[in-house]
């Protein structure tokens, strides 16, 4: 997983604008995360669900109100790999997720991980963290 401005998928391709970041801030700005995700031979042709979710250093979800009451910040989506054709048998397969972010108002001056999960398991590196820097200071002069 990887913090960027900017993510999408093309021809089974991660294309990633402004990656590999983890401050960011203060103001709200426009984020991606940018997942691959390895499926070895044996879990071919296997349907898999993931979600995607937004924790405050407690690990807690966090929240926002919204007009229809308090949200969190939760992305899911399905995948399923297949035999890539002219590879040896039991290659593995890697596939491309992108999530992006409109303008996320976070907290000024704190830290926040997303958390991957794949049916149900948080699997190794499926968490990625950054810090919002605190608000500036203007001196007037």
């Amino acid at each position: 997983m990887l913090l960027a401005d900017s993510a999408q998928v093309a021809d089974g391709k991660l294309f990633i604008l402004g990656g590999g970041w983890s401050v960011t801030g203060p103001d709200p700005t426009p984020s991606a995360v940018a997942i691959k995700v390895g499926v070895d031979s044996h879990e071919f042709n296997v349907p898999h669900h993931w979600e995607l979710f937004l924790e405050d250093a407690d690990g807690q979800p966090v929240r926002f109100e919204t007009p229809e009451g308090s949200q969190t910040i939760e992305v899911r989506g399905d995948f399923s790999a297949t035999a890539p054709d002219d590879v040896p048998v039991g290659t593995p397969v890697d596939v491309p997720i992108a999530v992006n972010f409109g303008p996320i108002p976070l907290g000024e001056g704190a830290r926040y991980t997303w958390r991957m999960m794949i049916d149900g398991d948080t699997l190794p590196g499926a968490l990625v963290s950054f810090t919002t820097r605190p608000a500036r200071e203007f001196v007037e002069e």
